[in-house]
């Protein structure tokens, strides 16, 4: 958090969270070949790329795509929802699994079998969405020891949103404050994160 980063959006995702913010992934953008990515982000001069979606693991070519940043000297990030397999991703790439809360709609849909191959370089995030989810979060914390298999936890506010397609309501959102408060009276191991753009920019922007 804080650092330049390029973002590489793959269309298509299986899921339909409630708090979901990116619902334009799940149809738009345009096609690129693996080369014309490595052109772009070339171009963009940075040594940070970020690998995100919608579902970036639906997509076959993404695989090739990663192990041809790490091998242009990039540090590769992978944001995936932890629904689908992450044990064949390039040991190199640094996996954020964002764990499903209750108040997602979707957290029966994770596939636990991923937090045997996750490494310390490794994150997981969880997104919080009122007590329900911070409790279920800290359980699942507690249960799995995971501050002590990853780099960071992280649990990041939900911010308000309108329905995305096929929901048939949006999220309401969660005071960042009143999470930092629970996360200090629990004491939790965990690191607080917030989405630094919706601050500066507009918190629909895209492109910054």
């Amino acid at each position: 958090m804080g650092l330049p980063c390029v973002f590489v959006r793959l269309t298509g995702c299986d899921l339909r969270c409630t708090y979901c913010d990116s619902a334009y992934a799940f149809t738009g953008g345009r096609p690129m070949s693996l080369d014309e990515i490595m052109v772009e982000t070339a171009r963009l001069d940075c040594s940070l790329v970020e690998i995100t979606g919608g579902e970036p693991l639906l997509q076959k070519a993404v695989f090739p795509l990663m192990q041809k940043l790490s091998d242009a000297q990039k540090t590769v990030l992978l944001e995936t929802s932890g629904a689908h397999d992450v044990s064949k991703v390039d040991p190199r790439v640094i996996r954020i699994m964002d764990l499903k809360t209750p108040s997602s709609g979707e957290s029966e849909r994770t596939l636990w079998s991923n937090i045997d191959h996750l490494r310390e370089t490794d994150e997981i995030k969880f997104v919080i969405g009122n007590r329900e989810d911070f409790e279920w979060a800290r359980d699942r914390l507690r249960e799995h020891e995971l501050h002590r298999k990853v780099r960071n936890v992280l649990f990041s506010p939900t911010f308000q949103t309108a329905a995305a397609p096929g929901q048939t309501k949006g999220h309401a959102g969660l005071n960042p404050k009143t999470l930092v408060e629970w996360i200090l009276k629990e004491k939790l191991p965990v690191r607080f994160q917030l989405q630094l753009h919706k601050f500066i920019w507009e918190p629909t922007q895209k492109g910054v």
